[in-house]
């Protein structure tokens, strides 16, 4: 639900009323004072009460936060969120000890959460919002790793003249793969198989 009309004796009421029913805080929603209470003939006929629509803001952010907060706290970790929204992207840190639980094995922890906050805050979206999720610069060190991995690899199958093939990877890191040889004189790359077995080749050009 994200509108809803209130009515309330005063425009305050009113408002809380449409607050607890939304459950969100004011400066969630948008308020917009539909009618002001009046009194009738004599103070006691025709009573008018007031009446407000709250519609709830779009604040991507905080809606991934908040969903990180629970989920961490079910984990039992300690964290700090940032949240930043840069046009249709959606760049989330994670600040903490112990952030090696987060990262899991390969970044498996963290590709999973990115995947669970990406379809919290698109829920009902018109506009699909891309969310990255990192901490500690992970994705930063992990991209360099790969980078050099595909050139190891590259020169590897170069000297040995065979098809090398490297472990199943997520598209994201699959991709990165594949940049990083695009240009080379020597070897092309594709992928192959089913998700989430799905690998890079990296194959001699003829």
């Amino acid at each position: 639900m994200n509108l809803i009309e209130t009515t309330g004796k005063t425009v305050d009421e009113a408002i809380e009323a449409g607050l607890k029913e939304l459950s969100k805080a004011r400066e969630q929603v948008q308020i917009e004072i539909l009618e002001k209470p009046a009194k009738g003939f004599l103070g006691l006929i025709g009573n008018k009460m007031a009446r407000v629509k709250l519609t709830v803001l779009d604040l991507p952010e905080d809606d991934a936060k908040n969903f990180l907060n629970d989920v961490l706290m079910t984990m039992g970790i300690e964290a700090e969120i940032h949240a930043k929204l840069e046009k249709d992207n959606l760049n989330v840190n994670i600040e903490g000890p112990n952030m090696g639980v987060i990262i899991g094995r390969r970044g498996q922890t963290l590709d999973s959460l990115q995947y669970l906050v990406s379809l919290v805050v698109n829920k009902n979206r018109d506009n699909y919002l891309k969310v990255f999720i990192d901490t500690e610069n992970y994705r930063e060190k992990r991209e360099e790793t790969l980078v050099r991995l595909a050139n190891k690899m590259a020169r590897k199958a170069k000297k040995i003249g065979k098809t090398i093939s490297l472990e199943p990877m997520n598209p994201y890191e699959r991709r990165i793969i594949h940049a990083a040889l695009q240009g080379n004189p020597f070897v092309q790359t594709f992928s192959e198989g089913d998700e989430p077995y799905r690998k890079v080749v990296i194959t001699l050009k003829k």
